[in-house]
């Protein structure tokens, strides 16, 4: 097997065929076949190729739960999204896992900072008082994410046009007021005219929310798209353990996509900060017109403008390539509908998927000990807003673990009572994300959100608790 696409997407493929039954989709009582996206990180380096993280869902929290949440339930556990939660998770353990056994210890993934290099970066970067994080990514050890479907967003609507029997354009609404750059609360009608699903297909590189029914409630959680655009900026790592690696080597290097789901010119848009449509793009003077610049160059022009460096620390833009795979997930939806024996799914229609339905189930797995089954955004079996419900990939218990982390660390680490004291149990898990350590991630999710990702309306109402 010679494709990088396929080496990386076996390596996914072949880790969840381990998985229990009992964490795969099935054949419901009544015949229908149920199906699941699958999203997994692959770790790449000297000698070896490793599949660290992966994850399945398809569902999201509505915005009106959100204040029910209290860091328990899970926003989004669309599989993208569940999967870079399960590898903020596999992050966290290896840093454990390193604290506890000091310097005997050593890691295929991460490396200890000496004190020498913490107490110099600290010393040359005195505006910003944390850029000194006690481990790094090795920089010879690459990062690759498999994702059987397309991401709902920006990147699918080629294929939702292609998938319409009448694919003309939707009337848009006349626009609304302006509102502030990142509003905390809208009405619904604000909410889905702003950040609509898989609707108003003909707007393109748009931020666009999580899809769902006509008649389901609302998401505030952007699309899978928009979350993967966005990491081109932030790195993989989420707010607290940016706190213990630094992000400099978090970024992916690729992204894989079944061939049946992969449009050139969507992703070109939806990824690329290129001034040049790729050669495969539609041939139709006025789509040719408006996919010249992919939605991220307006950020490259000011990050080259501004000093990129100067403004966001370790953080840059950091744009992944897309790269194909022949193989096919055993429970995608194509694998669905063609194993379906229903009669109504000979057609060779390929919007007739009458006799499928989406998986409920969720799952969430790391290659150093995580593996948990969740509905709803919580552990399998339990209640959803029920403490012990909280799935190990929650706010609340990432937020234990990194405080833990940060107690394991040796007592002569530069910087361990600083971290300590920024995730303080005694404060909110909004006081966290906003501390003085995270000042260069904040500034470098505004100038995407400002820059590339306009409209992006943020998920506010679940960061109130303490622990």
């Amino acid at each position: 097997m010679s494709n990088e696409g396929d080496i990386v997407a076996s390596a996914v493929l072949e880790e969840f065929a381990k998985l229990p039954v009992k964490r795969r989709p099935c054949i419901r009582d009544n015949g229908l076949h149920e199906w699941v996206p699958l999203a997994g990180i692959v770790a790449k380096g000297p000698g070896f190729l490793k599949c660290v993280a992966l994850a399945t869902g398809m569902k999201c929290l509505p915005a009106s739960k959100l204040p029910q949440a209290n860091g328990v339930a899970i926003h989004d556990w669309h599989a993208e999204v569940l999967a870079i939660r399960a590898f903020n998770y596999f992050i966290l353990e290896e840093c454990r896992r390193l604290s506890l056994n000091n310097k005997e210890a050593s890691s295929e993934f991460l490396l200890r900072g000496t004190e020498e290099e913490l107490a110099s970066q600290q010393s040359q970067n005195e505006a910003t008082p944390w850029r000194g994080q006690p481990f790094a990514w090795r920089e010879d050890v690459t990062l690759h994410m498999y994702c059987s479907e397309a991401p709902c967003g920006d990147a699918s609507m080629e294929l939702i046009m292609a998938a319409q029997v009448d694919a003309s354009p939707w009337d848009i609404p006349p626009p609304l007021a302006e509102t502030n750059d990142q509003p905390t609360s809208h009405s619904a009608t604000t909410e889905t005219v702003t950040l609509p699903g898989r609707a108003f297909f003909s707007q393109l590189g748009i931020v666009r929310r999580k899809p769902s029914r006509s008649d389901a409630p609302q998401s505030l959680s952007k699309s899978c798209s928009d979350k993967l655009a966005l990491k081109q900026c932030t790195s993989l790592l989420s707010s607290l353990p940016s706190l213990f690696v630094c992000p400099r080597s978090v970024y992916l290097t690729s992204l894989i996509l079944p061939e049946s789901q992969f449009s050139p010119a969507a992703c070109h848009r939806c990824f690329s900060a290129s001034s040049s449509s790729p050669s495969s793009s539609p041939s139709s003077p006025t789509f040719r017109e408006k996919q010249k610049e992919g939605r991220m160059k307006p950020l490259l022009d000011h990050y080259t403008t501004t000093k990129l460096t100067d403004n966001t620390g370790p953080y840059s833009f950091t744009p992944f390539s897309i790269r194909t795979t022949i193989l096919e997930f055993g429970f995608s939806k194509r694998t669905a509908v063609a194993a379906s024996t229903s009669p109504r799914n000979t057609t060779t229609n390929p919007s007739d998927n009458s006799n499928i339905v989406a998986s409920n189930l969720a799952v969430a797995w790391s290659a150093n000990g995580l593996d948990e089954g969740l509905v709803g955004g919580v552990l399998q079996g339990r209640k959803q807003f029920v403490p012990k419900g909280a799935s190990s990939v929650s706010r609340r218990k990432l937020w234990e673990m990194a405080i833990q982390v940060a107690g394991q660390l040796p007592p002569d680490m530069v910087g361990r009572e600083i971290l300590g004291k920024a995730l303080d149990a005694g404060r909110t898990y909004d006081d966290v994300k906003g501390c003085d350590l995270l000042a260069d991630r904040r500034r470098v999710k505004d100038d995407a959100r400002r820059e590339a990702l306009k409209g992006w309306i943020r998920n506010t109402g679940d960061g109130s608790f303490s622990i």
